[in-house]
């Protein structure tokens, strides 16, 4: 096992296991299934369908180490790192204040997880990663796609 470094919830540990199991479950056997029929097509050396499948179960494959790696490297955070230090931290849902005086609620998550529109933010993402360590009344400046925005913390749960 590497060092862990893919923090996740444990719902977002549960979604890569199910993609995992249908991966190796439904995936392998539906190509399968597609190498089986195309061999019995003929000739290998020019048969297109049954390189296709072959590329796509090479694919697929790699899909598979990668979320068997993603999962045996995960650290599943129930409470939000950094709250016993009062400040921004993964798993944190922090309340901000724009310059304009409207306010945005947001629960910073794995990047597998985020929703912006659902108030889940990628700790990846230039909010998070400003917001990462501050305290309730710091104020950040990220720079967007639309410029650089500023943000006040007003609270984080």
């Amino acid at each position: 096992m590497t060092e862990a470094t893919n923090f996740t919830t444990a719902e977002g540990l549960e979604a890569l296991k199910g993609e995992l199991a249908e991966l190796e479950g439904e995936g392998r056997r539906e190509i399968a299934e597609r190498i089986k029929t195309a061999r019995e097509w003929g000739d290998l050396k020019e048969n297109s369908e049954y390189h296709d499948a072959k590329n796509e179960q090479a694919h697929l494959e790699t899909k598979i180490a990668r979320l068997r790696d993603k999962i045996a490297d995960a650290v599943v955070v129930e409470e939000a790192l950094g709250a016993d230090d009062g400040v921004v931290g993964f798993g944190s849902t922090v309340v901000v204040r724009d310059q304009e005086g409207g306010q945005q609620t947001w629960r910073i998550v794995s990047s597998r997880d985020a929703a912006p529109k659902d108030g889940l933010l990628s700790a990846e993402s230039p909010v998070a990663v400003a917001l990462l360590g501050r305290a309730p009344g710091e104020e950040i400046s990220v720079s967007l796609p639309k410029g650089k925005r500023r943000l006040t913390v007003v609270s984080i749960n």
